[in-house]
């Protein structure tokens, strides 16, 4: 039986620092590295513009996700995607 966990919201995840870096790429469609280098660079360069850019960032973020909250799976659409096979059982069974 497996047992469901509810996703924990991104700031409060361990791994995360408000999750600015995790959202942006989520929402853009990339790796969220990409946007934590330049951050990382731009401590060592000048700490407290890229904190402000950074918490605005998040502002901006915590924002959109408010005035636009993602849709919810249904449970039917979560046991029908559990319910498919994976490409590998289908190429198999097309082989068979």
């Amino acid at each position: 039986m497996e047992t469901q966990q509810s996703p924990v919201a991104l700031p409060l995840r361990a791994h995360t620092i408000l999750g600015v870096c995790e959202a942006i790429g989520e929402d853009f469609g990339f790796n969220p590295v990409f946007l934590r280098i330049p951050f990382a660079v731009g401590v060592l360069w000048s700490p407290t513009m890229t904190l402000a850019i950074y918490f605005a960032l998040g502002a901006i973020v915590l924002a959109s996700r408010l005035i636009f909250p993602r849709a919810k799976p249904t449970i039917a659409s979560q046991a029908q995607v559990r319910s498919q096979p994976a490409n590998e059982q289908v190429e198999l069974a097309k082989a068979a």
